[in-house]
């Protein structure tokens, strides 16, 4: 059966966007996205949707402007929302911590140590940004962490608590919506995780350097290491395996997850399987077939956008190339990264069978192949974001569902 293609959606308002890396259903159901821009100094990220309607992207606000914080203001900016998406389903609102990596304007590096304690220059820090999707209007912008960014973010929606991990310190941290109040429970390690999950309990899991599960229980309030580890490739140590992308199981009761490694597994992870639950390694889910005599990037490796669905089956991206790639510079016979591609994989969670879904190919010989998040609209298709190439946009994969899909029975992502 032939594969399907992805329609891509750029940037056209914000050509400069380099990256997509928060791609979130809303309590809307509608796709939201932020296009970042961390190449270039004096920029801020703009949050941009689809319109159904119209079937193109509409730019609803700008983070610079709706924190506070003008990308003018000679210091580094508020460039872009990394994972840093977080629904509240009950008021409506849409959450969105924002993160740093681009310079001031005029500048053409960024250093955050260095410019840490820079009355004029220094970032100011991430901000938390309200944004009502009822009435199309941002409510407020408030301080979240200072003078760091927020690499990601979760919301404990009944507890109306958040928990995020900041950078460049990498400390974990719980803040109180209602009282404004920031804790910060210690750090983590040296290596920023990509993600913080949820369980039906409301506890919070991330992970430390080497892969190891971190639990933070709201009722101890206190972190704890697990015994448990992400699964790895043999010949790995362990280090760097961090977890990228991480969703639910429509019925809740375990999840799905990817790390930021090479030659990525996919997981399986039962929180509630035991005192400290049970992590299950469902095999390698990027490219099989590879050179070991030559080291390959995370940007080449990659696997990610897990989403579930109308249909129960999960979904996620993963990068493919002709084996014996090299990277680095291009050298005469060998394959470089523009060779990559980027495939839709459909998973029968229940089977565990995989198929080949569908093609990402923004059309224009670009990279196509790295997504960041996924997510499922109100009418049942797919999205994703795309990274490494300018400018940024998002994918959008027909489902062709007769009928929109039951809200109770999709939750949404509670976590970027």
């Amino acid at each position: 059966m032939a594969l399907q293609h992805a329609r891509f959606y750029p940037y056209e308002q914000v050509p400069v966007s380099d990256t997509t890396w928060s791609l979130h259903a809303g309590p809307d159901r509608r796709i939201y996205s932020s296009a970042c821009i961390e190449g270039r100094g004096g920029c801020a990220a703009v949050i941009a949707r689809y319109n159904d309607e119209a079937d193109a992207l509409e730019y609803v606000f700008d983070v610079g402007e709706a924190g506070g914080d003008p990308p003018d203001s000679g210091r580094a900016t508020q460039c872009k929302v990394h994972y840093g998406f977080a629904p509240d389903a009950r008021e409506g609102i849409l959450y969105a911590a924002t993160h740093a990596s681009a310079p001031a304007l005029g500048d053409f590096f960024f250093n955050i140590n260095a410019d840490w304690g820079d009355e004029l220059k220094a970032f100011r820090g991430s901000v938390l940004i309200a944004y009502d999707t009822r009435e199309d209007r941002v409510l407020w912008g408030r301080p979240f962490l200072p003078r760091e960014g927020c690499r990601c973010l979760a919301y404990d929606e009944e507890r109306r608590r958040f928990y995020a991990v900041g950078w460049p310190r990498n400390h974990f941290f719980g803040y109180d919506l209602d009282a404004g109040e920031l804790t910060d429970y210690g750090r983590l390690g040296s290596i920023n995780p990509q993600a913080i999950w949820l369980d039906s309990c409301r506890r919070a899991y991330t992970t430390n350097d080497y892969g190891r599960i971190v639990r933070f229980d709201p009722e101890r309030d206190r972190l704890e290491e697990l015994s448990l580890h992400v699964p790895r490739a043999p010949y790995m140590s362990g280090w760097h395996t961090i977890v990228y992308d991480i969703v639910a199981s429509p019925e809740e009761e375990c999840l799905y997850g990817i790390p930021w490694c090479n030659q990525p597994h996919l997981f399986r992870h039962w929180p509630l399987d035991g005192p400290e639950g049970r992590i299950e390694d469902l095999g390698p889910a990027s490219q099989k077939e590879r050179d070991l005599h030559h080291p390959i990037s995370f940007f080449r490796d990659h696997v990610g956008g897990l989403v579930f669905g109308p249909d129960g089956m999960l979904h996620y991206c993963v990068a493919r190339w002709e084996p014996g790639a090299v990277e680095g510079a291009h050298i005469p016979g060998e394959q470089t990264t523009e060779h990559i591609t980027g495939v839709v994989v459909q998973m029968d969670p229940e089977t565990l069978e995989r198929r080949d879904l569908a093609i990402l190919d923004r059309g224009d010989g670009l990279p196509s192949h790295y997504v960041s998040r996924g997510a499922m609209d109100r009418n049942g298709d797919l999205f994703f974001g795309n990274v490494g190439a300018v400018p940024s946009g998002i994918f959008r994969l027909e489902m062709g569902c007769a009928e929109p899909p039951e809200p109770a029975r999709h939750p949404l992502r509670p976590w970027g």
